[in-house]
């Protein structure tokens, strides 16, 4: 039997649940409308209102690592709902032509990189692939652009970046703004584009062309999430320290085949990989070596290398 004081308990836990600003029992990945919910792109500080902002802000103010019962409880179901709404996503996306593309936040979309990641996510969602990255800015947002814009001509492209170019980096007034004015010039996506962004990072806004959002508390079930999900490979561009953590994580899951086979890993610019950051060839030498086994690496300039890459890949899983 319950007793009183355990049922008092009890329904100060509902009430606390009800009172989240974050929806405790969805199980529904997000869209970019939900997130941005009461954003006006002619009113910048309108983005204050809006539900991702609250939702960041209840976060912070409760403590990314939050003591409190109610607090945690309330967080855990979120993120279970989101797991549930993944494999809803995944009952009807192949998960064996999910492709993730890895790199800075920090970005800027005047970049060359940039356009090179749109142009490369545009080829790849054109024959056949459902594009995955972080959810955020720089190399995560041109991977949804180009995922956005796909079926488009590639002048689409230059105008997109045209659109965006006045707010080169997401600190810069108007890149939110600018991303929504480019989704209005080009409102109906032919393809869908999974994002998986965390409030931890929640000073990074999430990108408004992932036409699906699964946005998480816990940063280290979403970091797991994305390259556990990635089965058709993934491709590393420049980035700093969160981009090489995802190499070698995804390294462990590849030598050990943790899901039966190994997925490719490609490395866009060589001199990046080699001598600013010198990763591929640390990998090629434990490759050599044999302490890591199974690995799939690949190294180029070239974005149509990277595309016959996968889909020879791809065909081999058929």
């Amino acid at each position: 039997m319950i007793q009183e004081s355990e049922f008092n308990k009890m329904s100060g836990l509902v009430s606390y649940l009800h009172s989240v600003p974050f929806e405790v029992t969805r199980h529904a990945l997000y869209s970019p409308k939900d997130l941005y919910q009461g954003f006006d792109r002619s009113v910048p500080e309108s983005y204050a209102s809006c539900y991702d902002k609250r939702v960041y802000e209840h976060y912070m103010n409760k403590g990314k690592q939050c003591a409190e019962v109610e607090e945690t409880l309330a967080r855990t179901l979120h993120d279970h709902g989101m797991h549930a709404a993944l494999n809803d996503f995944f009952a009807v996306h192949d998960s064996r032509r999910c492709v993730g593309i890895m790199g800075g936040h920090s970005l800027l979309r005047t970049d060359r990189m940039y356009r090179d990641i749109v142009l490369l996510s545009k080829r790849l969602t054109e024959v056949g692939f459902c594009m995955l990255s972080g959810g955020g800015p720089g190399a995560m947002e041109a991977t949804h652009l180009g995922a956005w814009l796909a079926g488009q001509q590639d002048e689409a492209v230059d105008e997109a970046l045209s659109i965006m170019a006045p707010a080169p980096s997401f600190r810069d007034d108007g890149w939110l703004a600018t991303a929504f004015a480019v989704a209005e010039r080009y409102p109906h996506p032919k393809y869908d584009s999974l994002g998986i962004p965390t409030w931890l990072y929640g000073h990074e806004p999430t990108a408004v062309f992932a036409t699906h959002i699964a946005k998480f508390f816990e940063n280290s079930i979403r970091e797991d999430s994305i390259l556990t999900l990635a089965y058709g490979g993934i491709i590393y561009t420049p980035g700093s320290a969160g981009t090489v953590q995802e190499v070698f994580q995804e390294a462990v899951q590849n030598h050990y085949l943790s899901f039966g086979f190994s997925s490719p890993m490609v490395f866009l610019g060589k001199d990046f990989w080699c001598n600013d950051m010198p990763v591929y060839p640390l990998l090629e030498q434990l490759m050599h070596t044999g302490m890591y086994k199974n690995l799939l690496l690949s190294l180029t300039d070239d974005i149509d290398s990277v595309v016959d890459t996968l889909v020879d890949f791809a065909k081999k899983q058929d």
